[in-house]
C-alpha cells in the first residue's frame, strides 16, 4: 500500500497504533521491570497503551513495578501521547534544518486540530516551547515538596514525572513509594501540589489552539475568537460548578472532617482531574454516587480539541447545546454569541458525540458480560475512553478480554471516535449520485 494516497486522518491513527506497539514492547522486556522479569505483553500493552493515550489507567503500580527505565519509557509515552507524535516528529525536522512540506503540515493541522493550515508550524513551534516552559515550571514547584522528603535525585526525578504527567493529563504517578495506587491522597491539603498539579492539567487541557490565540491577541479579551472564547467559558464554568457541587454531595462523605481549606482544595481538584488527568486526592471509590455520577458526566466531556485531554470535547457539548437552544427557540440558525456556525460543525459535533456514545456503550456491555457491576464498568469505560485514569479500583482485577476493550476505548479516545469511524471509511469510495430524499419522524 502506497503512503502517499493515505490520509492525514489514517496515517494519524496508524502511527499512533504503531507507538503504541513499540512501547508494549519496550515495557515487556525484564529491564523494565524491578524484579527482572518482563510483565505479561498484554499488561505492557495495556501500560502503553495508557501512558501514549495519556490516561493513566493502570493494572500494576508504577513505581513499584517499573523500574528507572520502565518508568523513563513510559514518560516518553506519556510526552509524545500527549503533544502528538507528528509535532515531535516535526521538533526533529526543525532540529536538523528539513523543509517542513506541504503533506507534512496537513498533517500537523490534524495532529494539533489547528484552524487552519497558514501558520500551522509557527503553532507547533510555540507549543514546543511553551510545553518546556510550563512542565519546567511546574516540576520547579513540585520540587519544593519532593526533594525535602525523598532527596534530591529522586525528588527531581518525582517532580520532572510528576509535572509532565499533570501537563499531559495522564494521570501516572509515583506515589506507590508510599502505598501502591494511592496517586496523591497523601497531598490532598498540600496547596503547591494540588493547586501546582491543577494549573498544569487545565493550561495542557484548554488545547494548543488556544494558547496561540492568547499570544496572537496578547491576552486582549476582545480580539479572542470564538473557539477561544467557548474553551475558556465552559472551562471556568465546569470547574466552579463541579466544585460547588463536590462541596454539597461529600459534605458527610469523603470530606467529612476536614477543615474548610482542605474542603476547597479537594473539591477543586476533584473537579479539575476529571478532565482528564486521572490524579486523586481523595479515595474514588469511597465516593457517593451522585459524586461519582458527576464524576463521570465531567469524564464525558472531558477538555478542549488540540489539547493534552481527552473526552468528547468541551466544545462539542457547546456546540450541541447552541443547537438544542437553537431548536428551542425555532431558530433557523444556529448561533454562539454573535457568531453563526456552520452546519458542518454541528454535524461532527453529532456525529463525535454519537460515535463516542457507541464505543463507549459496547464496552460497558463487555465489562458486565465479564461480571462487573454496570456502576463500576460505566465509570471505567468512560474514565478509558475520556482518557482520564481514574478508577473504582477495579482495573488490575479486570479479565483480558475487559483490559483490551479498554485498549480499545483509550485508543480511540486519544485520537478521537470520529476519526477512528473516518480512517475506516475513507478507504472506501465515495457515491457520486444523491440518494432521493426521504421523510421520517422523529421525536
Amino acid at each position: 500500500m502506497n503512503l502517499r494516497h493515505w490520509s492525514a486522518t489514517q496515517i494519524l491513527t496508524v502511527g499512533f497504533a504503531g507507538m503504541i506497539l513499540i512501547g508494549g514492547l519496550l515495557l515487556s522486556l525484564p529491564i523494565a521491570s524491578r524484579n527482572g522479569i518482563g510483565v505479561p505483553f498484554l499488561s505492557a500493552l495495556f501500560t502503553s497503551t495508557s501512558a501514549s493515550c495519556v490516561t493513566g489507567l493502570v493494572v500494576y503500580d508504577t513505581w513499584t513495578q517499573f523500574s528507572f527505565m520502565g518508568q523513563l519509557v513510559i514518560l516518553l509515552l506519556i510526552q509524545i501521547g500527549g503533544l502528538g507524535f507528528m509535532a515531535v516528529a516535526i521538533l526533529f525536522s526543525l532540529a536538523v534544518g528539513r523543509r517542513i512540506g506541504l503533506r507534512e503540515r496537513s498533517l500537523l493541522m490534524d495532529s494539533v486540530s489547528a484552524l487552519q493550515l497558514g501558520g500551522v508550524v509557527r503553532l507547533v513551534r510555540r507549543t514546543l516551547i511553551g510545553t518546556a516552559l510550563i512542565e519546567g515550571i511546574g516540576a520547579v514547584l513540585l520540587a519544593f515538596r519532593f526533594i525535602p522528603r525523598f532527596g534530591f535525585w529522586r525528588g527531581g526525578w518525582f517532580a520532572i514525572f510528576h509535572s509532565v504527567s499533570a501537563f499531559c493529563n495522564a494521570g501516572f504517578d509515583l506515589m506507590g513509594i508510599s502505598k501502591p495506587f494511592s496517586s496523591l491522597t497523601e497531598y490532598f491539603d498540600d496547596p503547591i501540589v494540588v493547586l501546582t498539579i491543577s494549573a498544569l492539567i487545565v493550561i495542557g487541557g484548554i488545547g494548543f489552539v488556544v494558547w496561540n490565540d492568547l499570544v496572537e491577541s496578547k491576552f486582549r479579551l476582545k480580539k479572542f475568537n470564538l473557539h477561544t472564547r467557548a474553551v475558556l467559558s465552559g472551562t471556568l464554568a465546569l470547574i466552579l460548578g463541579g466544585m460547588l457541587l463536590f462541596l454539597f454531595l461529600e459534605e458527610n462523605g469523603v470530606m467529612a472532617g476536614m477543615n474548610l481549606k482542605q474542603r476547597i482544595l479537594a473539591a477543586l481538584f476533584q473537579s479539575v482531574t476529571p478532565r482528564t488527568a486521572g490524579f486523586n486526592t481523595v479515595d474514588i471509590a469511597s465516593l457517593s454516587d451522585g459524586s461519582k455520577f458527576i464524576t463521570m458526566l465531567l469524564m464525558f466531556i472531558g477538555a478542549a480539541p488540540g489539547g493534552t485531554g481527552g473526552g468528547v470535547k468541551i466544545t462539542t457539548v457547546v456546540v450541541v447545546a447552541a443547537a438544542v437552544g437553537a431548536f428551542i427557540k425555532n431558530q433557523e440558525d444556529i448561533s454562539i454569541g454573535r457568531f453563526r456556525l456552520e452546519r458542518d460543525t454541528l454535524f461532527r459535533a453529532f456525529c463525535g458525540m454519537a460515535s463516542y456514545l457507541a464505543l463507549t456503550v459496547c464496552g460497558v456491555l463487555v465489562l458486565c458480560a465479564q461480571g462487573s457491576t454496570l456502576t463500576s464498568a460505566s465509570f471505567e469505560c468512560l474514565s478509558a475512553i475520556g482518557t482520564v485514569g481514574l478508577t473504582t479500583g477495579i482495573t488490575p482485577t479486570l479479565p483480558p478480554l475487559s483490559h483490551l476493550m479498554l485498549i480499545i476505548l483509550m485508543y480511540a479516545g486519544r485520537i478521537g471516535s470520529l476519526t477512528v469511524f473516518l480512517a475506516v471509511s475513507e478507504a472506501s469510495s465515495r457515491r457520486k449520485l444523491k440518494d432521493p430524499v426521504g421523510k421520517i419522524i422523529v421525536g
